[in-house]
């Protein structure tokens, strides 16, 4: 399942790049993914509306199983 969300997180990785940010995946649990935004992403007023409503919708729809995702610091 890692590989099938790093897949995801390549493909939107442009588009954070693009606007100072990128991602790193920690891990992978029960259908909850765990992800560090960095850069620009990282204190981005913006940064859960990102995560929530583009990268966690992008997951869930590509990995099945995937239902959650949450920011670590």
């Amino acid at each position: 399942m890692n590989e099938q969300v790093q897949e995801v997180l390549n493909k939107l990785r442009p588009f954070l790049l693009r606007d100072g940010g990128d991602v790193e995946l920690v891990d992978v649990e029960d259908g909850i993914v765990r992800l560090r935004l960095m850069g620009a992403c990282g204190n981005c007023p913006s940064s859960t509306i990102t995560l929530k409503a583009g990268i966690e919708r992008a997951l869930a729809q590509e990995v099945p199983g995937i239902y959650e995702v949450e920011q670590v610091f």
